[in-house]
């Protein structure tokens, strides 16, 4: 089995080296294996400012956020200390003072 990445434009795992370029035969892409070892390195999960996130950050509430099922409301400015990352769309497991346990999306906090 090869120990190339799969192709990042289809996720096809038959790609295979031509020179110093790395080519998927199902949908012809070509790519750079030092450019694609740069862009998984600089993924992550970034806040509203692009600033990247790490586990145990305390980040503020950019936006007044409901929640679902019920009548509160997270307020603007609330500061929420020691998140989680994890993946899926809503990328932030926290605790919130006076609410409790919430998964929050990133685009919606700032790194503090």
């Amino acid at each position: 089995m090869s120990d190339l990445p799969p192709c990042p434009n289809c996720h096809s795992s038959l790609s295979y080296e031509d020179g110093s370029l790395l080519v998927c035969p199902e949908c012809a892409h070509e790519w750079s294996p030092v450019a694609a070892a740069v862009e998984a390195q600089s993924s992550g999960i970034r806040d509203a400012n692009g600033k990247l996130l790490q586990d145990g950050d305390t980040v503020t509430v950019i936006k007044d956020l409901k929640i679902k099922g019920s009548s509160q409301v997270v307020k603007v400015g609330t500061k929420v200390k020691n998140i989680r990352l994890v993946g899926g769309d809503h990328d932030i497991d926290c605790r919130i003072d006076g609410i409790g346990a919430m998964k929050l999306k990133s685009e919606f906090v700032k790194k503090v």
